[in-house]
């Protein structure tokens, strides 16, 4: 991706993307514009790599968008640029993927043919058996594609939150709150009613079988299932106490979080027996 960025040719194509992101209603003002999408999406790209926070996580969106309305089109040049993303986060890239891995959650939340095939990967970036990224940002990155596909698409990962539950002991907050806000996620797509959760999201802003294509020989067998409603009940209380916020972007705009708030949410529906994730697979 940084080799096309570093190009001159295209800067006036890239200045009128940066308009565009800039715009208070982007994403209508992205949906409108007469600009075929696969000659916009090299552009978006670039902005991935923005310093100024808003318009990064605007190109996050912009991408999932476009590449979505690609995919509606035609799949292979959708999956083309799935692959972009996924080799940008492969060492022998020979660069950093900054904002890749949002950029896969977001293209999946909007695009059901390309979650099914790509969210297996998504998660082993942060699966200790799997494709482990290593890096502390970069798997904030993969938490918040997989809070965001957990969002629109709960029914893909409900079987797979073990790498997931293990965050809520990870030590960067970030980890953490979005590893609830997720299973939580996951919660309402199970139990819509459930009325711990309702009030708490009342309160918010408003697969094909077989392996994933470039997953760890062991990622299947550790994506597979989670510790279970047991061992997620004592994995809770200690956050409890956790009085960090966490910081992050939704719905168009940044909200904040409180750690200690969503994990009493969540253990109410252990408790109760109202969340049940797939034992630990014996595989």
């Amino acid at each position: 991706m940084g080799e096309y960025c570093s190009r001159r040719s295209g800067f006036e194509l890239r200045r009128l993307v940066r308009s565009l992101l800039e715009w208070p209603d982007f994403e209508e003002a992205l949906k409108k514009i007469d600009i075929p999408p696969k000659k916009i999406i090299n552009p978006l790209l670039c902005f991935l790599f923005e310093t100024d926070e808003l318009i990064r996580w605007r190109a996050v969106r912009g991408v999932g968008i476009t590449v979505s309305a690609i995919a509606e089109t035609a799949l292979e040049p959708a999956r083309t640029i799935m692959r972009r993303l996924i080799w940008s986060l492969n060492d022998e890239s020979g660069g950093i993927g900054w904002g890749a891995p949002e950029a896969m959650g977001e293209i999946m939340a909007e695009n059901e043919a390309l979650a099914r095939e790509y969210y297996r990967i998504l998660v082993s970036y942060i699966d200790e058996n799997g494709n482990l990224l290593e890096n502390n940002e970069l798997e904030r990155g993969v938490m918040w594609g997989i809070n965001r596909l957990a969002q629109k698409r709960p029914e893909l990962l409900r079987e797979w939150t073990g790498p997931v539950q293990a965050q809520l002991k990870s030590p960067d907050p970030v980890k953490r709150g979005l590893a609830l806000r997720t299973l939580l996620f996951l919660a309402a797509g199970a139990h819509p009613k459930s009325r711990p959760l309702a009030r708490w999201a009342a309160e918010q802003p408003s697969p094909p079988p077989g392996p994933a294509p470039y997953a760890h020989p062991g990622a299947a067998a550790n994506l597979a299932g989670g510790p279970g409603p047991q061992t997620l009940a004592l994995l809770l209380p200690p956050l409890l106490k956790d009085q960090s916020e966490i910081r992050i972007f939704q719905d168009g705009s940044f909200a904040e979080h409180k750690i200690c708030r969503m994990a009493s949410e969540l253990l109410d529906l252990t408790v109760s027996g109202g969340l049940q994730f797939a034992p630990v697979s014996s595989a």
